[in-house]
């Protein structure tokens, strides 16, 4: 039985990919040395927060991880941070931003089920208190770079009405890196690049996005103060598909066969250069000392997009450790364990009470949050005050054929998708995904091929799944059958949980969706205005109905 988890590699010489110095001299946007400010150097009360989300980085994708892919930045960050390795996201883009911004499982959103189509009339339910907005309530300054992807049909759903007092980026899940245009099906194609709540035509210069975010990023510490806290959200849209990078990047990964794992790589050595010159930055313009930096992947790689979880199972969009286990660590000046591993349980909702809490903010008493306060756990290596996580329970998911209430002790229909973790135990019911192991070798040559990945063929009528992660990560000792008795309380607690859900929010498209009726820009489409009309005129019709049934009866 497998017992831990990948060793790190040691670190890679920063000089092998011609990164700029660490240097901190505070200087402004042309060079010039600026005057420190009072009390520069020393840590302030509120810290100043920077949030780097990365997009579908497969666990094995980074240096640390013993990745073939360079990441000397984040090797070195890591190394001299806190590395996360019992670390948890969701499987898929929209819920793990909905969760870290809220701090609450799908749940509790209504965002159980898949992502957020750009034409369906959906977005983050507006009754819910978000991170930027606890945060502005105790004076920091919010800024959002990067891809969205929480709903944009109406404006009340754009990032500046969320709490982000600016936004620079992309409201979609994806798009190309360059014309910045996404085409969510044939004739359906708009544009999207977003300055605040307008189309970014005169910002856009055409340059590849991860380098684009990164210069707006040193334009707004450029010209912010460090004086006043700040939260940066940072969501890089590397390395989601469409594979593409500037060709400079390729350099050192001419070898690999695999055009895919080859582009992959290109764009992960980019986002590597792009958090090296964030931290510069932070570093020239007086930020770096009184930071905390933290860097996750929003869920597990995609291997036929050049992805490797290995030695994980499954994928990103399945609810195997290779979906959901991410890369993450937290650097900062202000860590008492520095150069440390974090084996506790960690998941993407903690990080809601977690930065509130450093900022001095509070947490109203009735938002009933699923995220703890992990900064003593992360900072001075205290055990975790969490014991589970609810991975998921979507019940609309396609249902698995064989699944029953039989199957689930009369305690839950097996039929149904979901999975938890209680303790050193993971429970996964219905379809939990695509399941195979896909090693290094499996790129090798046009694509990873089946005939190179591990396979695992489940008896008939398999709709229960239970491991003993501490002891087996890799997920390969099912152990449903020896333990019942720990099945079925998993099986209640998953339950339990069940019975807090909110109903699914999966709204079918909407025509008027289509950025041909928006001037070519994806963007929100629905006006209050309408609405209001319909239900005056729906109003009016009752009216008529009404006296007309009264004449009838006089």
């Amino acid at each position: 039985m497998v017992a831990a988890v990948l060793a790190g590699l040691s670190l890679l010489s920063l000089l092998t990919c011609g990164y700029l110095a660490w240097g901190s001299r505070r200087t402004g946007p042309g060079g010039t040395p600026l005057a420190e400010e009072p009390g520069a150097g020393a840590p302030r009360s509120q810290p100043h927060i920077i949030f780097i989300l990365a997009d579908d980085q497969g666990f094995r994708d980074v240096g640390y991880h013993g990745s073939e892919i360079r990441t000397p930045t984040l090797d070195k960050l890591a190394a001299e941070g806190v590395k996360l390795e019992n670390y948890y996201v969701q499987p898929m883009c929209t819920p793990s931003r909905s969760q870290l911004i809220t701090g609450k499982y799908q749940i509790h959103t209504g965002l159980q089920h898949s992502i957020i189509r750009p034409t369906q009339p959906n977005c983050l339910p507006l009754d819910n208190v978000t991170l930027p907005q606890k945060l502005k309530e105790v004076g920091y300054s919010t800024h959002m770079v990067g891809k969205w992807h929480l709903g944009f049909y109406r404006r009340e759903c754009m990032p500046t009405q969320r709490g982000f007092d600016s936004f620079f980026g992309s409201l979609l899940g994806s798009g190309d890196y360059y014309t910045h245009f996404k085409c969510d099906s044939p004739g359906i194609c708009g544009y999207d690049l977003y300055e605040n709540d307008n189309a970014a035509w005169d910002h856009d210069t055409g340059i590849y996005s991860t380098q684009m975010y990164t210069q707006k990023v040193q334009q707004i510490l450029a010209s912010h103060s460090p004086g006043k806290p700040i939260f940066l959200y940072i969501a890089y849209q590397a390395v989601h598909s469409p594979l593409q990078a500037p060709g400079r990047y390729f350099e050192h990964y001419r070898s690999i066969n695999n055009i895919n794992r080859r582009r992959y790589a290109a764009m992960l050595a980019c986002l590597d250069e792009a958090v090296n010159n964030v931290t510069l930055a932070l570093k020239k313009y007086g930020y770096y000392e009184n930071s905390i930096i933290i860097y996750s992947s929003d869920n597990g790689g995609q291997p036929m997009a050049g992805g490797s979880n290995w030695p994980l199972r499954g994928s990103k969009g399945t609810y195997w450790e290779g979906g959901i286990r991410a890369v993450g660590f937290v650097h900062s000046p202000l860590l008492k364990n520095k150069g440390s591993v974090c084996k506790e349980l960690v998941h993407i909702t903690d990080w809601f009470p977690t930065l509130i809490t450093l900022a001095e903010g509070q947490i109203d008493e009735d938002i009933q949050l699923d995220g703890y306060d992990i900064w003593e756990t992360i900072s001075e290596g205290r055990r975790s005050p969490r014991v589970d996580i609810l991975h998921n329970i979507d019940p609309i998911y396609t249902k698995a054929k064989n699944g029953s209430w039989a199957a689930g002790y009369g305690i839950w229909n097996t039929a149904i998708q979901s999975a938890i973790r209680v303790n050193h135990w993971k429970l996964l019911t219905g379809n939990p995904g695509y399941s195979d192991w896909v090693p290094p070798q499996a790129f090798s040559n046009a694509g990873p091929n089946r005939w190179h990945n591990e396979r695992v063929s489940w008896s008939a009528g398999k709709t229960v799944w239970l491991f003993n992660i501490t002891a087996d990560p890799y997920e390969r000792v099912d152990l449903s059958a020896r333990y019942p008795d720990v099945v079925k309380q998993l099986l209640r607690r998953l339950s339990q949980f069940n019975k807090t859900a909110v109903p699914v929010r999966y709204p079918p498209k909407d025509p008027r969706s289509n950025p041909k009726l928006n001037g070519g820009v994806w963007g929100p489409w629905f006006k209050e205005d309408e609405k209001k009309k319909k239900s005056d005129k729906s109003k009016g019709a009752n009216k008529q109905k009404k006296n007309k049934n009264k004449k009838k009866a006089n």
